[in-house]
């Protein structure tokens, strides 16, 4: 299948190319400012599919409203017609075009000009007004206030704030892409006039603060929620914007005669990431919690287990080491410690269900003795 990609430089463009360079069965025709009419000409003739994503919307001059949304939309289907091919259409338009303004006059020009080529000659149309697009590759001062955010938040430059109360209209390019590649399939029905799902609402004050936790958060190794929904997406957009240099940070060591110890990312209700080494032959813990529980996996060396009951004293001990995937769990009301049984250092990884709490550690002396 050959898919004509136009806008191919922008930002939608190039995530939805990469998406569909993956796709072994499919080549991508790309066509943008820097392509010729007659190369224009020969792309819409040859694909079977269109996705117009060419478009302007922050012009020299309003007449350039008019050429970037109206005008190339015109010639795409002026070819199609007089070649009489009914190839679909997806086009990019946005939630201005319910607006009286130029830019959404001009994007519903777009559609216009698409919807009597429907009428006339009966190609699939497909009309995605779209909400504020964000998400990687994406251009700050240009392609939304997400983009901007980012890029400003992860080089310690100033945001500027007009009305911290204003809501935002979102959705993600990954969604934006997918939803298109999903029509192209027919694994998704639409209405001519359709939106992208899901669609999120930010106040431009939460934006701001949800950016500022990101950059806080190596720092205070205390990241939020993100592995879903639009904490997620905008999570993967802020790193986007992050140079190489960036790509790497420092965080705490402690170490003593037994080894070291190194927190390495903290929850704020999931507990906290950590390893610890320890030397040959040397025990760590001899403690118990009442309500903390932890996990541990030895990742390098042998190890010893010991368990001892706080009340009853009943006593239970075992072995594991770094060839064998298997975690092991303190119980609340039983101390226990790890002792390092093997010739080389022992690298063990630990997550603990709660962040360690300097005022109420919850951790009480209790050595196991023989």
């Amino acid at each position: 299948m050959k898919i004509l990609v136009t806008g191919s430089n922008g930002f939608i463009a190039k995530n939805l190319i990469q998406f569909l360079s993956e796709k072994s069965e499919i080549e991508v025709l790309p066509f943008n400012r820097n392509s010729s009419s007659a190369e224009l000409e020969q792309s819409v003739l040859a694909a079977d599919w269109i996705v117009h994503l060419a478009g302007i919307n922050r012009p020299l001059n309003e007449q350039e409203f008019t050429e970037g949304n109206i005008t190339l939309t015109q010639k795409i289907a002026d070819i199609l017609k007089q070649a009489k091919k009914q190839t679909p259409v997806i086009l990019s338009s946005s939630i201005q075009a319910e607006r009286d303004n130029a830019y959404g006059q001009s994007k519903l020009g777009g559609e216009q000009v698409l919807l009597e080529l429907n009428q006339q000659q009966g190609n699939p149309v497909y009309i995605c007004r779209l909400a504020n697009v964000f998400g990687k590759w994406s251009r700050p001062n240009y392609n939304s206030a997400v983009a901007t955010f980012c890029y400003n938040t992860a080089h310690d430059l100033p945001i500027q704030i007009h009305d911290e109360n204003a809501m935002i209209r979102l959705v993600y390019v990954d969604d934006v892409v997918e939803s298109f590649w999903n029509i192209i399939q027919g694994a998704q029905q639409v209405e001519q006039v359709f939106a992208i799902q899901p669609e999120y609402q930010i106040s431009v004050g939460d934006l701001a603060k949800t950016l500022a936790g990101f950059k806080q958060s190596r720092e205070s190794l205390i990241t939020d929620r993100v592995g879903t929904g639009l904490t997620r997406a905008l999570y993967s957009t802020y790193l986007s914007f992050l140079k190489p240099e960036q790509f790497d940070y420092s965080i705490p060591k402690y170490g003593d005669q037994r080894g070291v110890f190194v927190e390495m990312l903290k929850t704020p209700d999931a507990g906290q990431f950590s390893y610890f080494t320890a030397h040959p032959g040397i025990t760590r813990g001899g403690h118990y919690h009442h309500t903390k529980t932890e996990k541990f996996l030895v990742i390098k060396g042998k190890a010893l287990f010991k368990f001892k009951h706080v009340v009853s004293g009943e006593f239970y001990q075992l072995e594991t080491h770094g060839d064998e995937p298997r975690i092991v769990e303190t119980v609340p009301g039983w101390t226990h410690d790890i002792t390092n049984i093997g010739d080389d250092e022992m690298v063990v990884m630990l997550w603990a269900n709660e962040i360690f709490d300097r005022s109420k550690p919850d951790t009480y002396a209790m050595p196991i003795t023989d």
